[in-house]
């Protein structure tokens, strides 16, 4: 889920901290309160629901019903739940085989269990349970883990497509076909901007104007919450030139009649430009066509795999892969991120230059072993 779902999913009374902190007010004065004052209304709940990730909420949801159908089963009770409960709930999840996977939850699965269930109570006014025996057993499961040498002691990441990789992936496009034409310009732009596969197919037509350097690329950045604006520089191999390949997919879409709309569209096996598709005979997908962010991650696996590629590959190949080659040509972190819309000081980010500078400026280069 990239970051933590615990990062991501914010308790109401952090939202709204200023107006839940009490003021007395001046001393020898008593505040009165009505009714309303510690009262939300519908349209403003749903505000603060639609803060949180609709990914993160589908997470946490299955994660608290998970937990309740355990505590019926254990004849405990869910809300609210004890440090012993907890403690319990977590030794269960390290010892009990997953039905898709036939082993135990891995680490970040139990963290983001832990954090569905104490931020559950958090929104329903009920006093956290003490995690302090939960958190135990859930370190002893990763020293567990790490001695075994099982993989799942490590999160699993993303490999990182650097231009040496992305040229293999393109190699076996047909760029004189539309869907070529889409899959280069999607890959191409999404390193450029190191952008999440979510922010890439938001983009609208609007938002790519062609300039002197090439193209101004506007994205809304989801995870900080603003906007930026990248420049789309001309590369030195047309191969991988994002600048040309986003021109011939642009005037490819103009050709076909789309000039407005989203940038990144449906486009089938036959080269038809968003198709309409249906399941159990009823319309689904987005009407313009446009791309999701399953679909736009499906080709860089896609292509990785095709061109033989091995690793662990998916939409945010793209973005820590740029991270990992702008890093190795020496180029500062700070205009790294402005480039990728990571936030000041992102751990993310310093974990993925850090591959880079581990031997780069390792501390053995020069002292003459």
């Amino acid at each position: 889920m990239g970051e933590s779902a615990r990062q991501l999913a914010v308790p109401l009374d952090e939202v709204l901290d200023a107006e839940l902190v009490e003021d007395d007010g001046p001393a020898g004065t008593e505040l009165v309160r009505t009714g309303k004052d510690r009262h939300l209304s519908p349209g403003t709940v749903a505000a603060i629901a639609a803060s949180v990730p609709d990914s993160t909420r589908r997470a946490y949801g299955a994660d608290r019903e998970a937990f309740t159908a355990w505590c019926a089963e254990e004849d405990r009770t869910p809300l609210p739940a004890t440090a012993e409960t907890m403690a319990e709930y977590v030794r269960h999840l390290t010892v009990t085989p997953r039905p898709r996977t036939g082993r135990p939850a891995a680490p970040s699965t139990i963290e983001r269990a832990m954090s569905a269930v104490t931020t559950w109570h958090e929104d329903e006014g009920k006093p956290r349970p003490s995690m302090r025996g939960a958190r135990a057993v859930l370190n002893a499961y990763k020293d567990r883990l790490a001695r075994s040498s099982d993989p799942a002691a490590t999160t699993r990441q993303a490999t990182p497509a650097q231009p040496q990789q992305i040229r293999a992936m393109l190699a076996g496009v047909d760029r004189a076909t539309l869907a070529g034409k889409r899959n280069a310009a999607l890959v191409l732009v999404g390193f450029a901007t190191a952008a999440r596969v979510s922010e890439l197919v938001a983009a609208n037509r609007v938002d790519v104007v062609e300039a002197e350097h090439g193209w101004d690329v506007h994205l809304y950045r989801g995870k900080v919450r603003k906007h930026t604006t990248t420049a789309l520089l001309y590369g030195t191999d047309p191969a991988t030139c994002p600048v040309r390949a986003l021109r011939a997919y642009l005037e490819a879409l103009t050709a076909a009649g789309r000039t407005e709309g989203p940038v990144f569209l449906r486009v089938d096996r036959w080269d038809r430009l968003a198709p309409p598709l249906t399941r159990h005979g009823r319309p689904i997908g987005d009407p313009a066509g446009r791309l999701t962010a399953e679909a736009a991650a499906d080709v860089v696996e896609r292509l990785a795999v095709a061109a033989g590629l091995a690793g662990a590959w998916s939409g945010h190949s793209l973005r820590r892969g740029f991270a990992t080659a702008a890093r190795a040509a020496g180029h500062d972190p700070l205009e790294i991120g402005r480039q990728g819309g990571w936030a000041d000081g992102s751990r993310v980010l310093a974990r993925y230059m850090a591959d880079v500078d581990r031997v780069k400026n390792s501390p053995l280069v020069g002292i003459g072993l």
